[in-house]
């Protein structure tokens, strides 16, 4: 059974504002209970869009170091699943403009990867057994065990998020480059094909499929080239982190 773009839904990677295609698709809440109640206060009344820059630089380095200087596992695990217990609007309202060469954008990269990877665990792990047929040193960089289940994503994705906040965070942007490069792979094998020269008899038909198949190709290969997009956007920023110069 072949996996495609359409089975992914529509939360493919891009680097664009929403990071991810379709990601948004929570309600919004009142306000995330890990931003300053006066940032939110004035995203809700409306910004100038420098100061949405600076307070976006300003909130990913705060609270990237908050959690780099913390014990306590409680406090990680709110902010890794900040996202699925808040929403995804006002987070985005917040980093989804800031170049993927800055640590806000990277931020709001990581946080969309694991919402994705949790989203379509199944389909992922589809992608990354045809992607990574035997063990490569892709699997041992992303850190993903041969034949991987849904459940194994979920849990790959946490660690990911986790290590970038308490481990090396150029390696965990490493090990999202790799992750992404590897599902492209699998993606772009899995597109499909179509007869092109039909029996007479069944024109309509097959015509019709082309049509199907076509769009299913193009969807595949926009995805494909999204996520590898991405990949090299991680690996980018892995690169200025450890010349300090994500900033």
């Amino acid at each position: 059974m072949s996996t495609s773009a359409s089975n992914l839904g529509s939360s493919s990677i891009r680097s664009s504002r929403t990071g991810f295609v379709g990601m948004a698709g929570s309600g919004r809440p009142s306000r995330p209970g890990q931003l300053d109640s006066a940032i939110v206060d004035q995203l809700s009344g409306g910004m100038d869009p420098q100061e949405i820059n600076e307070v976006s630089h300003v909130s990913a380095a705060s609270l990237l170091d908050k959690v780099h200087h913390t014990t306590d596992p409680e406090v990680v695990n709110r902010i890794v699943t900040l996202v699925d217990r808040e929403g995804v609007d006002i987070v985005a309202e917040l980093w989804s403009d800031a170049p993927a060469d800055s640590l806000p954008g990277t931020l709001w990269r990581l946080y969309l990867l694991r919402t994705w990877m949790r989203r379509q665990g199944d389909a992922i792990s589809r992608l990354w057994r045809i992607g990574e047929p035997t063990d490569t040193a892709a699997s041992a960089i992303a850190g993903v065990d041969a034949a991987p289940n849904a459940a194994d994503m979920a849990r790959t994705a946490d660690s990911i998020l986790s290590g970038a906040f308490t481990g090396d965070f150029a390696v965990a942007l490493g090990r999202a480059a790799a992750f992404c490069e590897v599902i492209a792979r699998g993606l772009a094998a899995t597109t499909p094909t179509f007869d092109r020269a039909p029996q007479a008899a069944q024109h309509v038909q097959a015509a019709q499929r082309a049509g199907q198949a076509g769009k299913a190709q193009a969807a595949a290969r926009k995805t494909a080239n999204s996520l590898m997009t991405t990949a090299r956007d991680f690996a980018k920023a892995a690169q200025l982190w450890r010349q300090g110069k994500l900033e």
